[in-house]
């Protein structure tokens, strides 16, 4: 009887000892949810506060990325100008710094100064001459397309050479004088009074070739004449005074240099310099050595 009470009372004991656990794991678990619950909420509003702070610095950042362009833009805006105004003043620069008198009319119409020579004449390579004994200058930036022109000239197997150049106001009276004396008024058709010559300006030539000489009335028959008129607006070059012109006498050997980007035009329009107005010419100053 005593071990069978000894065996029930440590049943109960161990009934008891289970209770216990069991309510133990069960406060556990209970105050283990309790707390997750309430981590949970926590982290639930530390989640929502950091989208919300997410979603403020997402604007602020739309908001500095706008800031930003927009501060591009005015950027953008002010370089645009200030490279408008540097590329104004550079312009004015240039035309201050480039002989005005380069395209002006001077044939029977406007008086170039008697003093007026231009800023820089360069002598020409005597291969380029009728008369290999002559000083012959042109303008100094002329130079350069007038070689270029005659070289290609003679790659394409035409033979082109100068036989007049710059001439200055008072040599320009003096062949006037000559011409005077032997063709009398006749003069006046083919040649220029001094103060009226493109040739003063350093930038018009007469061009003849081996055969033709001095022989003027021969150079429009020429393949160097027929050349030129294909080919001379490619340097800068334009015939002076055509047949019909009002001016002078047709003067097929008398080229002018005026830039490629107004030859170029006159060439497409089939125009030639004194066809155009005096300020529709002065825009291309600018660019008359370009």
């Amino acid at each position: 009887m005593i071990k069978i009470a000894e065996w029930l009372h440590k049943g109960k004991n161990r009934q008891t000892i289970s209770i216990i656990i069991i309510f133990i794991a069960v406060l556990i678990l209970g105050y283990g949810t309790l707390e997750y619950y309430k981590i949970q909420k926590e982290l639930g509003s530390h989640i929502d506060g950091l989208s919300m702070s997410l979603a403020s610095l997402d604007q602020k950042n739309i908001e500095l990325k706008n800031t930003l362009t927009a501060e591009r833009l005015k950027n953008d805006f002010f370089e645009n100008q200030i490279n408008g105004i540097s590329s104004t003043v550079n312009r004015l620069q240039k035309l201050s710094e480039t002989d005005k008198e380069l395209l002006q009319k001077y044939s029977k119409v406007y008086f170039l100064n008697e003093n007026y020579t231009p800023d820089n004449l360069s002598v020409i390579n005597e291969q380029y001459l009728y008369e290999k004994n002559r000083n012959h200058q042109v303008h100094s930036q002329v130079l350069p397309y007038l070689t270029e022109l005659l070289d290609t000239a003679k790659i394409d197997g035409i033979a082109i050479q100068i036989i007049s150049s710059f001439r200055s106001f008072g040599e320009q009276s003096s062949l006037k004088n000559e011409y005077a004396v032997q063709y009398g008024s006749g003069a006046n058709t083919f040649s220029a009074d001094q103060g009226y010559s493109e040739h003063q300006l350093g930038t018009a030539l007469d061009f003849t070739t081996p055969k033709t000489g001095t022989t003027f009335s021969k150079f429009k028959e020429t393949d160097a004449y027929k050349w030129l008129l294909n080919n001379a607006y490619k340097f800068g070059f334009t015939l002076s005074y055509p047949e019909g012109n009002t001016f002078y006498q047709f003067e097929p050997w008398h080229w002018r240099f005026v830039g490629t980007t107004l030859s170029a035009r006159l060439h497409e329009e089939n125009k030639f310099f004194y066809d155009l107005e005096q300020r529709d010419i002065d825009s291309y100053l600018i660019s008359i050595f370009n």
